[in-house]
């Protein structure tokens, strides 16, 4: 018998997001332009996925701007935020920040070789066509062909665990 709040598992959705928060990951902002304008959108279910080709993967809640966008354009840029820099990871986290074309009015960037923006002073960018895009759950997961990468290895990342940024320290 299920208990109110839990679902077959056993767990509720609460339990597996706290579960979740245990395992620290990095920040990034995922980034895309098309014809009318650039878009930008915090993400931190990042991963990569295979060494020859080049691919990583994002996951993006199916139904949001950002799905809508990376699809449209078929490129994207996963910029890895240094750990000066979450007030970006809020900025582009934020339901209330500016769209379309004042989206990246006030942050600092540049465009990379696919025409996404590339985040100034980040720990390191991949700059990706969609290779390839998979339902699962609520979201879907976007895998992206490398086309172009840059590390600042001296660059601290920033970290998300528990609920919180954190800092990586470094001895």
């Amino acid at each position: 018998m299920e208990r109110a709040g839990e679902d077959a598992a056993g767990f509720t959705s609460g339990d597996f997001r706290k579960t979740l928060g245990a395992f620290a990951t990095g920040v990034t902002v995922v980034t895309t332009s098309g014809e009318e304008h650039a878009y930008g959108m915090t993400a931190n279910a990042f991963s990569s996925l295979s060494l020859d080709p080049p691919l990583v993967l994002v996951c993006i809640r199916s139904g949001a701007e950002g799905m809508a966008q990376i699809t449209q354009n078929r490129v994207f840029a996963v910029n890895i935020l240094a750990a000066h820099q979450e007030p970006i990871s809020r900025y582009f986290a934020s339901k209330t920040r500016p769209r379309g074309r004042d989206a990246f009015a006030e942050i600092d960037h540049r465009i990379g070789v696919t025409g996404s923006p590339i985040i100034a002073d980040i720990a390191g960018a991949l700059d990706c066509r969609l290779y390839s895009s998979q339902e699962a759950g609520d979201h879907h997961i976007l895998v992206g062909e490398v086309l172009a990468l840059e590390v600042f290895e001296a660059v601290e990342p920033l970290v998300f665990h528990g609920g919180r940024y954190r800092v990586v320290q470094t001895d």
